[in-house]
């Protein structure tokens, strides 16, 4: 399998993304390779500095960067020399030396228009969309989107459902996944156009396992497995669930090391072990669905550690078959290609 990972995309590229792509050779195959995306002479300086010799290194070159600032499909026309470009380019179907799957951590809009432009979408699917996994205690949910498209129409929701449901379905082997859009109520009549709209095209689905609305407070109680919503407000809600776990973990060491010193180093494992399992970090990148391809985009403040469990996030979803199951359940879906309001 070839992996690509842009070297420049993040908050603390190329430090941290090289660090963990290097780190991640130890996951992976002696038939695989790890093509490094960015300027070429960075990245061999930075491979010597580390005194790393292994063949299963690629360097492709791409001397130029989008900055999380670039309003994104503008940059990625501007700047065809780019990291961002460059990935999706040897990721797309016919190119020479194509790789499986490309990962970035840069400039969330760049790397789907990247994709969409170079890529290209699966036949009959409209906009592509972010599917993250996210921790809750009765097991993983996937929300979808996740920041690709904040204006979507009812039908692009409706595509969500079925693709983040083949993904739920193959990454994280729930069997006949229950759906569920994102709203201000339960009750039938609530919520915007969208939604009611994307209700309609649900609830008339046959192949969909789909249960209604949920409520934002539901989402981590288990009432369903996928959850579809808008890029805006998915990936506020997402964000917002990132930082409140780390607080909680916090504020439950401060409480406990405050009232006894002595308990908070016999609780030390609990709490590493619980934070490890809300910890974005542990998860890695999530797949922008619908593309003809496997594109991974990773957070933007990702560590080394959040690239290496990305790149073996990249593997597992290579090998698990989502994109053929996408593809399946896209051509036997009789609105698949519709456009609908």
């Amino acid at each position: 399998m070839r992996i690509a990972v842009d070297v420049m995309g993040g908050d603390h590229a190329p430090d941290a993304i090289l660090k963990g792509a290097i780190d991640a050779l130890a996951d992976l195959g002696a038939a695989d390779e790890l093509v490094l995306v960015g300027p070429r002479e960075l990245v061999e300086d930075a491979i010597r500095e580390r005194r790393v010799k292994d063949p299963r290194i690629v360097i492709e070159h791409a001397p130029d960067v989008i900055e999380m600032k670039d309003k994104p499909a503008q940059a990625v026309r501007a700047k065809p020399q780019s990291s961002i470009v460059r990935m999706a380019e040897i990721g797309a179907p016919g190119a020479a030396r194509r790789c499986d799957v490309v990962l970035s951590a840069g400039n969330t809009g760049a790397c789907v228009a990247a994709a969409v432009m170079y890529m290209r979408r699966m036949p009959g699917v409209q906009r592509p969309g972010i599917a993250v996994t996210i921790p809750a205690f009765s097991g993983p949910l996937v929300l979808c989107d996740a920041g690709a498209n904040p204006e979507p129409l009812p039908a692009h929701l409706f595509q969500y459902g079925i693709m983040a449901g083949c993904y739920a379905e193959g990454v994280l082997g729930i069997r006949r996944p229950r759906v569920a859009v994102l709203n201000i109520g339960a009750e039938e009549g609530k919520g915007v156009d969208l939604v009611r709209g994307a209700h309609d095209l649900l609830k008339s689905s046959s192949e969909l396992n789909y249960i209604g609305y949920i409520e934002g407070r539901d989402l981590f109680h288990g009432v369903a497995d996928v959850v579809l919503t808008d890029g805006f407000v998915g990936n506020t809600m997402l964000k917002m669930a990132e930082g409140l776990a780390t607080s909680l973990m916090k504020v439950i060491a401060q409480e406990v090391a405050s009232r006894d010193p002595e308990l908070i180093l016999r609780l030390e494992p609990v709490i590493k072990s619980i934070y490890r399992k809300n910890d974005y970090h542990e998860y890695g990148g999530a797949p922008l669905l619908g593309i003809n391809g496997t594109c991974m985009i990773a957070h933007g403040s990702s560590e080394a550690r959040t690239i290496r469990a990305a790149i073996r996030n990249c593997r597992d979803f290579v090998a698990s078959g989502v994109n053929e199951a996408i593809r399946a359940r896209m051509s036997a879906s009789a609105l698949a290609g519709e456009e609908r309001a």
